[in-house]
């Protein structure tokens, strides 16, 4: 455990000065040999099928419970938010947009036009650049910029860069949920998924404080369609079967920095947006009137309001 931890801290020590295109091409070559190893549990882990406590079901006694959020975690990224608004809205549904507060640009007038239009704020990380929880030190330091701009966004939700967590250092965070986690995801460089396909509580003692953990059950659009160079959503198809037969929660992250919206040439860490359209009609096709769809923030509200 700590020869990984110390590999990771180096990996992201020397990140920047390796080429994106090096990065993805070093990952690719790493999925045919993880799929091997994680062929039991990936992408459907059926441990995590387990009701909590208590479990009485969704709100209007829907199947299971959808969520759909995007990270946003560049400038191209940026600019692309409100063609991927678009694509929900046509679909009839809300989503959440994080965003990296150390690499927005001020000049940013796309959250505002989110929010107009019912779509919920989050902060994601605060540079995202792997050393968020590297030390206490380190955390502590970016923890004020970090509640600074959940305030200044009106934002309750946190997701940490690269689905790096603590669950008790994130106590110190002003929010209401963090969505830092997955049922499961052995891609992932901290690969420990909750084994849960429900939200969660959070609570510290110490400090008389609580938040929802919501996690992820839905593989990350950059994995299926940049590193295993996926042609269709059916491992997305496959995962939204099983978690509605059980009454979970189909918690999606895409990224607009890696759709392609104008049907060009595919660059090396692009896929076409049409993937993600395609399925948010087959969502309302194959399950219309079976499931809650909701943004985070009222996931989280309506997850307190029974748990706590």
């Amino acid at each position: 455990m700590k020869e990984h931890s110390l590999l990771k801290r180096v990996y992201y020590e020397i990140k920047p000065t390796i080429p994106r295109s090096l990065q993805i091409a070093f990952r690719r070559t790493l999925i045919p040999l993880a799929l091997r190893r994680y062929r039991n549990i990936w992408p459907i882990n059926y441990e995590a099928a387990r009701y909590p406590k208590g479990w009485a079901g969704w709100p209007q006694k829907k199947k299971f419970a959808l969520v759909l959020t995007h990270d946003v975690d560049s400038i191209k990224g940026e600019d692309c938010c409100l063609e991927l608004m678009k694509i929900d809205k046509d679909a009839g549904f809300r989503s959440a947009f994080y965003f990296v507060p150390g690499r927005v640009r001020k000049s940013v007038s796309v959250l505002p036009e989110l929010k107009r239009n019912g779509f919920e704020i989050g902060v994601h990380d605060l540079f995202h650049d792997g050393k968020l929880f590297r030390s206490r030190a380190t955390f502590q330091r970016r923890v004020k910029s970090i509640n600074r701009f959940l305030s200044k966004w009106d934002a309750v939700g946190f997701r940490a860069g690269a689905m790096h967590h603590n669950l008790d250092w994130i106590h110190h965070l002003d929010i209401l949920y963090d969505a830092s986690t997955f049922d499961v995801d052995p891609f992932e460089p901290q690969p420990d998924g909750m084994k849960t396909i429900f939200p969660f509580i959070v609570k510290s003692p110490s400090l008389g404080k609580y938040y929802v953990e919501l996690p992820y059950t839905l593989p990350q659009d950059f994995t299926l369609f940049v590193l295993m160079r996926e042609k269709s959503f059916d491992i997305w198809r496959k995962k939204l079967g099983w978690i509605a037969a059980v009454g979970g929660m189909a918690l999606l992250i895409t990224h607009p920095d890696y759709m392609n919206f104008g049907g060009d040439k595919l660059a090396y860490d692009e896929y076409d947006a049409d993937l993600y359209r395609n399925f948010l009609t087959y969502i309302n096709n194959e399950y219309s009137n079976q499931f809650w769809h909701a943004l985070p923030s009222e996931i989280a509200e309506y997850w307190t309001s029974i748990s706590t």
